[in-house]
């Protein structure tokens, strides 16, 4: 995965009233609200320790810790000094660790391990290729096992094949038809709560845009 484009989507009819109600609500709504306006490492860090500070607050709540791991890997596949990478890398595991610890049954935080193992392996992928491809494979393997159809581990799943195919050799596009039944069927999966992440969808639909 080489490039990550976010796509976050608050439903507010859903929503506006319990924000009103309730501080955390309120405060990741705000915090959700800004990933539109990240453009940059220092944008996303500044919203991943956005992220950190709620889930400070917060302790019993997973998903702060969730989206903060997610900006500081969007941050490694953004930076291009390797060490710089691994830093921000460890930061999201440490994150995904304790989600872990809170919420073993969960498939979108397998998901996310899932990715942060991918971004791993890119910051060396001759000497990291055969652990962590393994490691992904692994953690993606554990979130369909928890959630057959979550879409952004299908898509995790769906991005390292085909980037398997490309290092040995082969025609990702084999699995182009997997990229437009997972797009046609992208919005039939219902999260469970507005907090719930939801990117994944404009990922797939440009692989589906490639594979013409």
């Amino acid at each position: 995965m080489k490039k990550i484009i976010l796509s976050i989507a608050i439903i507010l009819s859903a929503f506006t009233g319990k924000s009103q109600s309730n501080p955390y609500a309120g405060a990741m709504s705000e915090a959700l609200g800004q990933y539109a306006n990240c453009k940059s490492i220092d944008d996303f860090q500044a919203l991943g320790n956005r992220f950190g500070l709620i889930a400070n607050t917060e302790k019993t709540e997973w998903l702060p810790l969730y989206y903060q791991a997610h900006c500081y890997i969007i941050m490694s596949f953004m930076e291009p000094d390797a060490a710089k990478k691994d830093s921000y890398l460890d930061v999201a595991e440490n994150s995904i660790s304790n989600m872990i610890k809170m919420v073993p049954d969960e498939s979108e935080v397998y998901a996310l391990q899932s990715m942060l193992y991918s971004a791993r392996l890119m910051v060396n992928p001759m000497e990291r290729g055969q652990e962590y491809s393994a490691l992904s494979a692994q953690a993606v393997g554990m979130a369909l096992g928890l959630d057959v159809n979550n879409p952004r581990a299908k898509f995790i799943k769906l991005s390292n094949d085909m980037g398997y195919a490309r290092f040995f050799g082969k025609d990702p596009k084999e699995y182009c038809p997997q990229a437009s039944e997972l797009l046609a069927s992208w919005d039939n999966y219902k999260i469970k709560s507005p907090l719930y992440p939801v990117w994944g969808k404009e990922q797939v639909a440009e692989i589906v845009t490639g594979c013409k």
